[in-house]
């Protein structure tokens, strides 16, 4: 990419005397082109023995009255010269120059006649009001102006607060230029400088404005009557419609953010520009460029070279299509707004130089100089398929930084020595895959990050909305912002710091979590009254996590699992047991049972749900018949074997019948336990002798009478006198109540009998062996 000159300004009306006034650049203050292109305006600073004035030159020495105006001090200065479209005919324009005490001049161009004054207006409406700032958004213009208090000593707080930013329509028609109702936007503000946009006007505070209001920017969208308030540097945003005039007093639009904003550090702005895309390029001080976007937020840009920049140091700053163009101490910097990439960096000549408006080119730069206009271009190469080689760059100058931050070796590392000592191998294979591997990577990059990214800056807008928002909204947007953060959290690496993080946010908004949780692992009833799950397997996982041993219990941090049993105690403890069912049955789907690499390899997760339980610092009878519904929602023979003996200490005997029938089924093993445990509660007392029928059909075929006699024999209440045949006390157990299973298991057949029975068909079926011979 080569400067190439495109005019040697001979074509333009007194072409010798615009070339004589570059060549004495300290003398400009503002060199402005037309929007075609066609008109240079320059605005001369007052220096003896010539006085300031603004002289406009036309291109291609189109024939016509010039325009010149000046001034004579102490006169109102000149503040703004406009460029406004007209409706009379498509691609028209006309000039708006505006003076300090709000005179407006609206000048017009004719082709063969030069500029003609269509109309002199009175921009303000107070006789002592002074334009400090002003442009143009849409057909209307918007302004600062500062309103003198009327008291000589009037308060110096005050007076800071002494400024008002207005807008008024201005229309061109055949009929002549007439100005609009005056619109106020804002009243009792400090001083700022307006830049608009095509959809937004952005505030900034002057450098040399109140401390407290340098902290931060104001943007104004006029079509929504909405203020939007920005500390870009904190990654503060809160927006307010100003659904008044009332309300669109400074003071009110800050209630309730001037805490917040108080404690921020002052902008450093040293030069501000309106992109083309809608945004704020900001340079600060320290010669960082960064854009702040219609919605508030800021992104970085580019560092330009040269260390802190002086006051008085100018840098000019300006965007074409994607490219953002800035000159600095002769040095012109193209950088890709959109990647933060130095696309060219151009030593230039010339001493002076002004950007110019490029009619219809936006992939090339038009400079002005003393000698000549110069045009610079950097279209697009035809190959686009292959990665950007910026991209590629950008791996092995992000691993530069990234390696010389943990290298103990003084000297530095380079690109092109990373790119040739071998040492280093992933930029090297990061750079190889998006030059090879992959076609249109830079999209598909974009393409895959714009989503995470969206995700990020709606979180951050919602962080700065509860912030600022009424004590009436705070909630709902709580509530919000905990459910978009435990979803981000389930979709990362559930590590110690995110632990950590899940552990105070289910603490410090419970209900808000505990709908979160809800919300991500899709938990409802179907139609027949059951709980159901539609989370995905990693999400599965995440809540599966369990700590190293010394990572949990330290400051109280649980594990992710125990956070959502505490939740479902806490809103619906109903559906804790049927969770861990739920969790049980993703477990053995994805893992072999007893697996240790699983979640169920460490402890059970019925006991990680009853240690949550025992966690509570009142115990009821609800908690007791939770510990049940726990225990045998496992399905483990050992906490169906402690759940029953848990019942039979409450004495729940119907229940006791009811798990006997229900689990005896799940395996011989249980079958027998539970029996056995039964017989043994059967010989101590008669509280089951309602419910003999149904237990006699659950003993096990294995056991014989002499085994049922055992354990009878071994479980019989000791007596303190000598025992009588017949008892007064009809507590004791009699064989007319143990007669029925004797019965049962003797005429049942046993194993061995069936043995001795098989054999003895096999022998009779053969003839005896002497009378075979």
């Amino acid at each position: 990419m080569k400067l190439r000159q495109v005019s040697d300004l001979s074509d333009f009306s007194r072409g010798h005397w615009l070339r004589e006034l570059l060549c004495r650049g300290e003398e400009l203050s503002r060199v402005q082109s037309s929007p075609d292109g066609q008109h240079l305006l320059l605005l001369q600073k007052s220096r003896p023995p010539t006085l300031p004035r603004v002289v406009a030159f036309q291109r291609h020495s189109i024939a016509g009255a010039d325009l010149e105006r000046s001034w004579q001090p102490p006169q109102p200065a000149l503040v703004g010269l406009l460029f406004l479209q007209s409706p009379v005919a498509p691609g028209s324009w006309v000039l708006a120059v505006v003076w300090e005490h709000g005179r407006t001049e609206v000048w017009h161009f004719v082709v063969a006649v030069g500029w003609q004054l269509l109309q002199t207006l009175e921009l303000c409406q107070g006789a002592r009001a002074r334009v400090v700032s002003v442009c143009s958004q849409g057909a209307s213009l918007v302004w600062c102006e500062e309103r003198p208090p009327l008291g000589a000593h009037s308060d110096m707080s005050k007076c800071a607060f002494r400024f008002c930013v207005c807008a008024r329509a201005l229309e061109v028609g055949e009929q002549g230029v007439r100005l609009g109702a005056v619109r106020i936007v804002l009243h009792n503000s400090p001083e700022y400088q307006v830049l608009a946009s095509p959809q937004h006007v952005f505030l900034v505070p002057v450098a040399a404005g109140f401390a407290t209001t340098s902290k931060f920017l104001l943007i104004w969208h006029p079509e929504k009557a909405e203020f939007t308030i920005t500390a870009p540097s904190a990654g503060f945003i809160h927006s307010k419609v100003l659904r008044s005039s009332s309300e669109s007093d400074f003071r009110k639009l800050l209630l309730g953010s001037v805490g917040l904003l108080s404690g921020f550090a002052p902008l450093d702005i040293h030069t501000s520009a309106v992109s083309n895309s809608g945004g704020l390029l900001l340079v600060s001080t320290k010669g960082s460029v960064s854009m702040v976007e219609p919605d508030g937020t800021q992104r970085h840009i580019f560092d330009l070279e040269g260390g802190p920049l002086a006051q008085g140091s100018p840098v000019q700053l300006k965007t074409f299509g994607s490219i953002v163009a800035c000159v600095l101490a002769g040095v012109l910097y193209l950088v890709d707004q959109n990647s933060g990439r130095l696309v060219e960096k151009e030593v230039l000549s010339m001493k002076e130089v002004h950007f110019l408006e490029s009619q219809g080119e936006e992939d090339s730069i038009q400079l002005l100089s003393q000698t000549g206009i110069y045009s610079f271009s950097f279209s697009k190469p035809e190959d686009s398929s292959r990665p950007e080689p910026c991209l590629v760059e950008m791996v092995f100058e992000e691993a530069c930084r990234y390696y010389q931050r943990r290298s103990l070796s003084s000297s530095k590392l380079t690109v092109e020595k990373l790119k040739k000592g071998g040492a280093f191998q992933a930029p090297v294979v990061l750079a190889a895959i998006l030059q090879h591997s992959l076609q249109d990577t830079y999209a598909k990059l974009l393409s895959t990050v714009s989503l995470e990214l969206q995700s990020y800056m709606s979180l951050e807008l919602l962080k700065t909305c509860v912030v600022c928002a009424p004590e009436s909204e705070v909630e709902s947007y709580s509530r919000e912002l905990v459910e978009q953060e435990v979803s981000r959290i389930l979709q990362s690496d559930m590590d110690k710091d995110n632990l950590a993080y899940l552990n105070s946010v289910f603490a410090s908004f419970p209900k808000a979590a505990w709908k979160a949780i809800r919300s991500c692992l899709q938990l409802q009833q179907n139609g027949d009254g059951l709980l159901v799950a539609r989370a995905t397997p990693e999400v599965w996982k995440k809540v599966l996590c369990q700590p190293q041993l010394e990572e949990v219990g330290q400051n109280g941090m649980v594990p992710l699992f125990e956070l959502i049993c505490a939740s479902f105690l806490r809103f619906k403890p109903k559906w804790l047991p049927s969770f861990v069912e739920l969790t049980q049955q993703y477990i053995s789907s994805s893992w072999s049972y007893s697996s240790k690499e699983g979640p169920e390899g460490r402890v059970p997760l019925y006991k990680r749900a009853l240690g949550v339980l025992a966690r509570k610092n009142k115990h009821s009878e609800a908690d007791d018949e939770m510990e049940l519904e726990l225990l045998l929602c496992s399905k483990r023979p050992k906490a169906v074997l402690q759940a029953l003996h848990l019942l039979i200490c409450l004495k729940q005997w119907q229940r006791v019948v009811e798990v006997a029938e229900k689990f005896s089924k799940l395996s011989p093993l249980l079958n027998k336990e539970i029996f056995i445990t039964l017989l043994a509660e059967f010989a101590r007392h008669r509280e089951l002798d309602p419910y003999l029928d149904r237990l006699w059909p659950l003993c096990p075929a294995e056991l014989t009478a002499s085994d049922i006699l055992t354990v009878v024999l071994q479980h019989l209440p000791h007596s303190q006198e000598d025992p009588v045949p017949f008892s007064s006390e009809g507590n004791q157990l009699t064989v007319g109540l143990l007669k029925p299973l004797l019965q049962r298991v003797v005429q049942r057949p046993s194993v061995q009998d069936e043995m001795y029975s098989d054999a003895l068909q096999r022998i009779h079926s053969l003839p005896p062996p002497f009378f075979a011979q």
